[in-house]
């Protein structure tokens, strides 16, 4: 999880570099092309049983439900400040620790609804709904983190049957084509300037996505995605630092919210863990 978030927040400076540029649905092409080459350039290493599946139609369903995620992240990335996108995008992991304990039979734990307290508490003072922070670009981030959430639960189901290197290979491959039909319509050639952040957010994409979802092969989702809400400190120190954006003490108040809910999920989920399950992490649903 600590690999997804720094990957997470590189994708979002690079998203960000390249929204004044190109279309939105260009940048995800570009990201879903980059990725699909890397990929294939690793299949020697990896195997071609790294890539099967039995369930091809569920890798669609949620390739189409990711990419509207997708598109609205970054869609929000261009209208509103890195601190804000990233504190109501995190509507989605709390969505996604209830939506599991209904419908994947995950335990809600006392540590992790403290975490998920400790979360919306936080996203609601960064937030501060009623105050005019709320704009178009929360909104359309809002409705992403809806599209997250659904996406997540089907990747916990497919982890069930599929390795996390075919989540990531189905992932590029169909949302590639997806990306590029809308791009047509507003086409920009890249610069030479726009190739690092390309290629930034195509390497990105593969690891956040694969560290997340090694994460939630050894976890429950319920106690894995609430650490992703360290992303916001984060986040909010490096829109300061490349773009100006004023971190104000309703933000830091928030931020230290969400570290407290999460620092303590995580001391006492340890601490009530038996110590081979700590020491063999990698027993799971995957299991490859």
């Amino acid at each position: 999880m600590v690999l997804s978030v720094g990957s997470f927040i590189l994708m979002a400076v690079a998203a960000r570099q390249l929204s004044g540029r190109m279309l939105t649905f260009e940048i995800l092409f570009m990201r879903s092309l980059v990725g699909l080459l890397i990929l294939l350039a690793l299949i020697p290493r990896l195997g071609p049983g790294a890539f099967a599946t039995r369930r091809l139609s569920l890798h669609v369903m949620r390739n189409v439900v990711h990419f509207c995620g997708q598109y609205s992240w970054v869609w929000g990335i261009a209208l509103a400040p890195l601190a804000v996108v990233t504190a109501i995008e995190f509507t989605s992991p709390v969505w996604v620790a209830l939506l599991a304990a209904l419908f994947l039979r995950e335990r809600l734990t006392v540590p992790r609804w403290a975490a998920i307290v400790g979360g919306v508490a936080g996203v609601l003072v960064v937030t501060r709904p009623g105050a005019g922070a709320v704009g178009p670009g929360a909104l359309v981030v809002l409705a992403g983190s809806f599209f997250f959430a659904a996406a997540i639960l089907m990747v916990k189901s497919l982890l069930r049957t599929d390795r996390v290197t075919a989540i990531v290979w189905y992932m590029s491959l169909i949302q590639l084509p997806i990306g590029l039909a809308g791009a047509l319509f507003g086409w920009v050639w890249p610069g030479l300037r726009d190739v690092p952040w390309i290629l930034a957010m195509g390497a990105t994409s593969l690891t956040a996505h694969y560290s997340m979802g090694r994460a939630l092969s050894v976890a429950d989702a319920s106690f894995v995605l609430p650490l992703d809400f360290l992303r916001l400190p984060f986040v909010a120190v490096v829109g300061l630092v490349l773009y100006g954006e004023r971190i104000d003490a309703r933000t830091l108040l928030g931020a230290a919210l969400i570290f407290a809910g999460n620092y303590w999920s995580v001391r006492e989920e340890t601490r009530s863990r038996p110590a081979t399950h700590l020491a063999s992490p990698v027993r799971s649903s995957a299991g490859k």
